[in-house]
């Protein structure tokens, strides 16, 4: 892999609350994984502010990652992926739903950090309206789709800059999780590139999804387990 520097230090990240800078995130997306973990994304709504903390991540790569979306190069629906670092990067999947990364690595390296789970850290009424489907709390965000559809995201935030403040979609630094408690796995539903350890979660945390190996696709798949 080239263009790569080497990811921040867990005493590097901003304190709880503030944006993450672009800097950061211009790293490996193993580095950058490890780094928005215990994050917060929040999105502007029409309902309010909705804040999910990151308890779930995976990193993918780009030209030596089957399993991205970049692995064969640029095209008009990836372009995002390829820099700068810090925007945000939405596909949709299966026709049914969309999924979001946060785009990492150096300007003109595809790389990106498919958000899978989170917790919410904002008002659960607001919550509620948005995904009154779901039975308990920890169902809000769990699952990459399901995650996107609580902050309202799609095709219109593709490349939405995460670190400004005037953006309506934010990446904000949160407490970083105990190193104890971060395990790592294969990425859920990826064949292709083989069960490389590239899944991040927090142990314990009720917004992790469940895991499944990558095979043949299922008839039909849950919004929370859509993945990349």
């Amino acid at each position: 892999m080239t263009g790569t520097t080497p990811g921040p230090g867990r005493d590097d990240r901003p304190g709880p609350g503030s944006l993450l800078p672009r800097s950061a995130l211009a790293v490996d997306p193993l580095d950058a994984a490890e780094l928005v973990l215990g994050c917060v994304l929040e999105a502007d709504t029409p309902d309010g502010t909705v804040g999910v903390r990151l308890v779930e991540v995976e990193a993918y790569r780009g030209r030596d990652d089957p399993a991205s979306h970049c692995y064969r190069g640029r095209t008009a629906r990836n372009a995002v992926m390829f820099g700068p670092a810090g925007h945000l990067y939405v596909y949709f999947v299966y026709g049914m739903h969309f999924c979001a990364n946060v785009v990492c690595l150096v300007d003109g390296e595809p790389g990106a950090v498919l958000v899978r789970g989170g917790e919410l850290v904002t008002d659960p009424g607001v919550a509620r309206e948005r995904r009154p489907t779901a039975r308990r709390d920890a169902d809000l965000a769990r699952g990459p789709a399901r995650l996107a559809s609580l902050l309202g995201l799609d095709r219109g935030d593709d490349g939405v800059d995460l670190t400004d403040p005037s953006s309506p979609v934010r990446l904000r630094s949160g407490t970083p999780p105990d190193p104890s408690a971060v395990r790592t796995g294969p990425r859920v539903g990826v064949a292709a590139a083989g069960e490389l350890p590239w899944r991040y979660w927090i142990d314990g945390a009720p917004g992790v999804s469940a895991y499944r190996p990558g095979g043949a696709r299922r008839r039909r798949r849950s919004a929370g387990e859509s993945a990349r």
